[in-house]
């Protein structure tokens, strides 16, 4: 039985003949990874085929964003990515599939007249249950004794039969007796969320005729760690009607992957004196050893790229882009969290029934991979309806003897007043890689019992295997040690000395990764794009996409046991700040007055609802980050409190066993704003919140039931992660008082729950651990009225402000069973203008917050204060220092740019409860 952590991680070395799984939601997430630069249209082609080409490449959804479209820009896009349930054939999964969520932010600017600057940060938070091994049905992969797939998969099979031509077999019921079943099934494993960062940047410069990119960026997960460079040029020839590209690229990636404490028993006897160094020296690349009670995986591979691209304009309508890419990697290549199945079949068997042993065993993959690519573009604008159609295709090949193809077409249809529609169709098709292989059926006994050279018997102690001493039977069937003296048994406790496998009779590599097999898959979409005037669009886009073996050109694809599919929805905001500076900076009438007294009034970062849009058809856009973090002592009220205290008294009169040792909350905010009349403005927030919290065990805890003991080990093993989507604030801002250097504005606002509170933890030791922390929970679950009034003044370089704020929970639990507490915050501030377009501020916040009320309604294994509704809240002193930078003039007219550190000064916390260490705020918006 094993879980894996996560197996459907999409990474560089997963990206199988960029396969359209991983294009697919490559290009959803729009990842920057490394990539020459992509060659401009000459300046003669039709522009309505530019316009529509660049629109089409920056779909989401379609292709990675590296199109020139606008010069400068800044976008956020939404995605959301699920998969289907994999048919168990008859096994009830209460596993949910895999389900990601993802949020990017990209700007790009110039720095100068030929330098640009590229910046944009991407998190994925994934989740859910996905394949990890294929067996034949009859082993039973995904149940143990019942029909429910259960809390671990079923690895270890010590009866599994087959017929001498090793055919699988399954026991009929109704004749009793074996009959050939060949039909296999995924084995399933769940995760819990998980989140990756990535930040990546591009530096540009262009001369009349050239361009030279140099970029780089780092992607960051608990396990994986990859980060890389990349230098791309272009030269245009022939008066821009050919452009040559050449890119180079290197990355740099490292596996550091703690195999679940579920799986590894089961995968290799641990407990064996020579099974712990056997497995090791099959592991390839990577590195195999004990972390205290953790087994740690570690492996860095290398991928080393280069690719040259030729982009020729045909005529004024059409152009032809052709590419050829060559990538080296080396290194660990295989998926710590991917197994084999491998049935061992002892042939000293007779009779038509033959018994053995399946086990899993990690995959293994070659340590060097060798990729060429070749791709074609055609783009034709058809004047008749000024429309744009494109066709891609692209062939792929490796020397694992993987072949591959993708057919790509789309097009991009304008439909009047800003709409416009493009629909696309992609297909994909793969043969597999030398060493896929469903499962592995071996010609040898799994074990042995070991003998000397004299052919005795070797046994070793049954309480300690690995103490080095060895014994055998003297004539007199006697115990004795290697020097010959009889020992006593029953100290002792004689067992056989097992000798393994021979892993030479295995195949050299070997995985049941469903991407290294051969399939097809077929996929459409459709995507939706607005343009606003004053340089704002909205795009939403979604994708359909089928994976089956039946699709493979040729045939003789996978079976339909791996068939399924998935679907993507997103969506994008842009700002094209390059059509804002042509306009003014859109500011229109109030550029000066925006330029000055609003910069000058502007409140802290952390202060929100602070000031409304200066007339009515006003818009602005902006985006808000917020990062909150808690360490050190345990705290009850003001006090720092010791473990035995915690233990005895912070689980409201239960024991406790652990506590959080550090816990950080990081959360994205869109603000959307728009001014109906000039005395209303009305604000739409959504937010995409991530969170992660370790716990460590308590001093002088009570002894733990096995259960508890099993869950105690999971959460101190590694930090939990939850993210996605959290509530959504919709709110009202109105004019109160208006006159020079002072005003007024009241706010009433709700908060739809439009956040998670059902986030479980995966189970973990074949227990439902249940419900993650109350904490943890990606929103309330409840509708929250929140309403707020602020005062602002200005004076000369000085100006300050003070706002009352409050929520309230509009229902006493939620779906869950629980709510949380209401909230009453008070906050004054003061800052003065350093220079014209730079102010710093000081301020003072107060805050009041509710117990939880109520509970869990569902499984729930409560360990520790975290786990209490009674410590949750309290009274909070801080106070903030921040610095607010806003461009009065010039091609980035309007932008503001804002940070914020709050420090806590005083927490009076509810029970028993982890010390706030700091907020960090930082927010950008720009009014038009």
């Amino acid at each position: 039985m094993a879980v894996t952590k996560r197996i459907s991680k999409k990474r560089h070395d997963e990206n199988v003949s960029n396969s359209l799984l991983m294009t697919a939601f490559r290009h959803l997430t729009c990842r920057l990874l490394p990539r020459s630069a992509r060659p401009k249209p000459a300046t003669s082609v039709n522009a309505s085929l530019q316009a529509l080409t660049a629109a089409a490449l920056s779909l989401p959804g379609l292709m990675p964003a590296t199109v020139h479209a606008a010069e400068e820009e800044a976008s956020f896009l939404y995605g959301y990515y699920e998969e289907s349930n994999r048919n168990l054939y008859g096994v009830d999964s209460r596993f949910d599939p895999i389900v990601v969520n993802s949020f990017l932010g990209s700007t790009k600017f110039k720095l100068a007249d030929r330098v640009k600057f590229t910046a944009n940060y991407t998190e994925d938070i994934w989740s859910g249950a996905t394949p990890i091994a294929t067996a034949p049905l009859s082993f039973g992969g995904n149940k143990e004794g019942g029909v429910i797939s259960g809390a671990t998969p079923y690895l270890k099979n010590d009866s599994v039969k087959f017929d001498k031509q090793f055919n699988p077999l399954k026991l009929d019921t109704l004749t009793n007796t074996y009959i050939k079943d060949t039909q296999l099934v995924h084995t399933i494993s769940a995760a819990s969320p998980e989140v990756r960062n990535q930040g990546d940047f591009k530096l540009s410069y262009e001369w009349d005729e050239a361009a030279l990119d140099a970029g780089g960026g780092l992607s960051v997960e608990n396990d994986y760690n990859s980060h890389w460079g990349n230098l791309a040029g272009r030269m245009d020839f022939n008066q821009k009607q050919t452009s040559v590209n050449l890119g180079l690229s290197y990355t740099s990636s490292d596996t550091n992957a703690i195999l679940d404490h579920d799986a590894t028993p089961y995968i290799w006897d641990t407990n064996s004196a020579s099974g712990f160094e056997y497995y090791n020296s099959t592991s390839n690349s990577g590195q195999i050893k004990k972390e205290g009670e953790s087994i740690v995986l570690t492996g860095n591979r290398q991928d080393w790229g280069t690719a040259l691209g030729l982009t020729q304009v045909l005529n004024q309508n059409a152009l032809l882009e052709a590419g050829l890419g060559y990538t080296r990697s080396t290194g660990y290549m295989a998926n710590p969290y991917k197994t084999v199945e491998a049935a061992f079949i002892d042939p000293a068997q007779t009779g038509d029934v033959l018994s053995g042993v399946a086990i899993g065993l990690l995959e293994k993959r070659p340590d060097e991979r060798n990729q060429l690519t070749e791709n074609l573009r055609y783009v034709q604008h058809i004047d008749a309806l000024d429309a744009a159609f494109h066709f891609d295709y692209r062939f792929f090949h490796d020397d694992w003897g993987i072949n591959a193809h993708t057919f790509e077409a789309d097009w991009v249809q304008p439909v009047g007043y800003g709409w416009t529609v493009t629909p696309r169709i992609r297909y994909y098709s793969q043969d597999a890689a030398d060493f896929f292989t469903p499962y592995i059926v071996s010609n040898q006994a799994f074990s042995k019992n070991a003998v000397d050279a004299n052919g005795r018997p070797i046994y070793v102690s049954g309480d300690n295997p690995n103490n080095g001493n060895v014994y055998f039977r003297d004539e007199n069937f006697n115990l004795v040690d290697a020097n010959g003296n009889i020992v006593d048994e029953t100290v002792i406790n004689p067992v056989n000395k097992k000798i393994p496998f021979d892993s030479s009779k295995l195949p050299a590599n070997y995985s049941s990764d469903q991407r290294l097999s051969g399939f097809g898959a077929l996929s459409g979409g459709l995507t939706v794009s607005k343009q606003f005037a004053k340089g704002v669009s909205v795009e939403a886009g979604a994708e359909y996409y089928t994976h089956q073996g039946s699709l493979k050109l040729g045939g003789g694809g996978e079976g339909s046991y791996a068939d399924y599919s998935y679907y993507t929805v997103n969506a994008v905001l842009k700002v094209d700040l390059t059509a804002l500076s042509m306009s003014g900076g859109g500011l229109g009438e109030h550029a000066g007055h925006v330029g000055h007294d609003h910069h000058g009034s502007h409140a802290p970062a952390g202060v929100m609802f602070d000031h409304m849009l200066g007339k009515s058809g006003d818009l602005m856009a902006g985006v808000r980050y917020m990062r909150g973090t808690q360490g050190g002592n345990m705290q009850r009220g003001l006090n720092n409190v010791s473990d035995p205290a915690i233990v005895n008294f912070g689980c409201e009169g239960n024991p406790c066993f652990t506590a959080p040792s550090e816990m950080n909350m990081n959360m994205v905010m869109l603000d959307l704003m728009y001014a109906p009349t000039d005395w209303l403005t009305l604000m739409l927030m959504p937010q995409f919140v991530d969170m992660n919290m370790s716990t460590r065990e308590l001093n002088g805890a009570p002894s733990a039931t096995s259960d508890q003991q099993a869950l105690i080990n999971h959460h101190t093993l590694h930090a939990h992660t939850t993210g996605g989507i959290g509530d959504t604030g919709i709110y009202a801002m109105f004019k109160l008082f208006d006159k020079p250097g002072h005003h007024l504005q009241g706010t009433l606002g709700i908060s739809a729950p439009t956040g998670d509170v059902d986030v479980k933890f995966r189970d973990t030791h074949r227990i439902d651990a249940g419900f993650q922390h109350y904490g943890m929970q990606l929103g309330s679950g409840t509708w929250d009225f929140k309403p707020s009034i602020t005062y602002t003044g200005k004076l000369d370089k000085y100006s300050w402000g003070a706002q009352i704020n409050g929520t309230v929970r509009l229902a006493d639990n939620n779906e869950s069973g629980f709510a949380f507490g209401d909230i009453f915050q008070s906050t004054a501030w003061g800052s003065y203008n350093l220079l014209d377009w730079l102010s710093a501020s000081v301020r003072g916040v107060y805050t009041l917050q509710g117990t939880v009320r109520g509970e869990y309604n569902g499984t729930f294994n409560p360990l520790g204060p975290q786990d209490y509704p009674s410590n949750h809240g309290g009274r909070y002193w801080d106070v903030g220092f921040g610095l607010n930078a806003f461009v009065p003039t010039g091609d980035l007219q309007g932008n503001n740019l804002s940070f914020e550190w709050l420090q806590p000064v005083s927490d009076d916390v509810n029970g028993y409860q982890l010390p706030r260490t700091g907020a960090l705020a930082a927010t950008w918006s720009y009014a038009f």
